[in-house]
């Protein structure tokens, strides 16, 4: 057993300043890292041959962006081992000199399963505490794996019965998946995944939300996965309307969460023109970026302005509600990470907003399904917006919008059937909640992947054509 890594904090400090930028779930790529300090420093537990760390790291930025504030802080769990297994080789930091190996900790079933253990025992560490919400909500000696690609957290398996989810970029406050996941648990809903526990940190009385443990759901299917499956099938011959009925059923369940959402924590009005402003400031602030956008602006303004007069009700939301976001299980639809879009502040992520802006988000996702197949290096290599690819062979316009309308159809309905209200009756508000959305992506599209930006920007020209000359 490691009983001392013996790496101090100093080199440790040195490693992880040219080691973080490269990590996938860093937030600030291309902004200079200036400085980065060690805040907290704690030992989670041992087995043999093998000690995890937890770090809580505070990165120091070039200069203050409004997205990048000027220090960001992000917890980095670490694995010590004499030599390094293969499996771990690729996540090592640079630390010549040293007879043990450093690496990122999540990648290391071992590590895993010890913060399997300090979650099952409600354990504290320096200003870490592990927390559940009963005292058999998590057992003890679960076996740990990681799971699926790393993105801006990274989730990982116990004993094949929890999803433990790590945040990595740590923001003071209630994390919004927590905390909606223990609203809805209150409120016996049956479209999410049940939450047992959460890791956390308090310093100077500010509470931050390291992570969060629920139940992992066995034989489910990625809501991307499902719809992409659908859509390979009408290119070999297959009915337009063959994924209806799935759409219809996640409707239902996205309705059911908005209910027990506003039952839970409450609803309010706000004036629809507030609204409005903010969406006319979004989207022009994406013309700056997308110069595409500038044509359709005068279109985009009245559309958006039709939706001005009276006010709306607005709640808590999902925030960031997709494809990707959702599992069909044999049983029902659940909906999963509801930390809302991760460019936003925690205090707008937390803000109550329209559930047309989740039903939007479900709509644009659809288009996403079915076009992005269609569009110049989307081929046999190309990937969806969550990691899915296949041949675009044999789909057309017309056939991949009539799978779209009879989608977003479908799901309008299955919304309506529990609300009693459908979505597309509020036209102008769900019309502009689109049109943010799509604006939103070609944003992302045109930093990310130029040759997918004519995706959003089909949408964009279909809500508000760009004028004629």
């Amino acid at each position: 057993m490691i009983e001392s890594t013996g790496v101090t904090t100093v080199d440790l400090e040195a490693a992880l300043l040219t080691w973080i930028p490269q990590q996938r779930w860093f937030a600030a790529k291309g902004t200079p890292v200036v400085s980065l300090d060690i805040v907290e420093r704690v030992r989670i537990g041992a087995r043999p041959d093998v000690t995890a760390e937890h770090l809580l790291v505070d990165i120091g930025l070039d200069a203050p962006l409004a997205q990048n504030p000027q220090v960001q802080r992000y917890q980095v769990p670490l694995g010590f081992r004499s030599s390094a297994p293969d499996e771990v080789a690729a996540w090592q930091l640079p630390l010549p000199g040293y007879d043990v190996v450093v690496y990122d900790g999540m990648r290391d079933p071992a590590i895993i399963s010890l913060y399997g253990d300090a979650l099952a025992e409600s354990a504290s560490f320096g200003r870490i505490d592990f927390e559940t919400l009963a005292e058999d909500s998590v057992d003890s000696g679960l076996v740990g794996r990681v799971l699926g690609a790393e993105q801006s957290n990274t989730s990982v398996v116990l004993g094949e019965e929890l999803l433990l989810k790590l945040f990595r970029r740590i923001s003071p406050g209630v994390n919004p998946d927590i905390e909606l996941h223990r609203a809805l648990a209150e409120a016996g809903c049956d479209n999410v995944a049940p939450l047992r526990g959460w890791i956390q940190t308090e310093e100077v009385g500010d509470l931050s939300m390291l992570g969060m443990a629920q139940d992992f759901v066995v034989d489910s299917a990625e809501g991307w996965t499902a719809a992409l499956a659908s859509v390979t099938d009408l290119i070999a011959g297959g009915a337009t309307d063959a994924f209806a009925v799935e759409s219809f059923e996640l409707g239902k369940a996205v309705a059911r969460v908005h209910a027990d959402l506003a039952t839970e924590l409450g609803t309010s009005r706000r004036p629809a023109s507030e609204l409005v402003q903010e969406i006319t400031e979004r989207v022009e602030a994406a013309a700056l970026v997308v110069p595409e956008l500038a044509e359709c602006l005068p279109a985009a303004r009245e559309l958006i302005a039709r939706a001005r007069s009276g006010e709306t009700t607005v709640h808590r939301i999902h925030g960031d509600l997709h494809l990707g976001q959702v599992l069909r299980t044999p049983l029902t639809w659940l909906l999963i990470d509801f930390e809302g879009e991760p460019s936003k502040s925690l205090e707008e992520r937390r803000r109550p907003d329209s559930p047309l802006r989740d039903v939007a988000g479900m709509l644009r996702s659809f288009d996403y399904a079915a076009h992005h197949l269609l569009v110049d290096g989307a081929g046999p290599d190309g990937a969806g917006p969550d990691g899915a690819g296949s041949d675009g062979a044999g789909l057309d316009e017309t056939v991949a919008t009539r799978w779209v309308e009879q989608n977003s159809a479908a799901f309008c309905e299955g919304y309506a059937s529990v609300t009693g209200e459908d979505p597309r009756a509020t036209e102008a508000l769900l019309g502009a909640y689109e049109l943010d959305k799509a604006a939103y992506e070609a944003v992302y599209e045109a930093r990310n992947r130029p040759t997918w930006l004519d995706i959003p920007m089909r949408a964009v020209r279909r809500l508000a054509p760009p004028a004629r000359t």
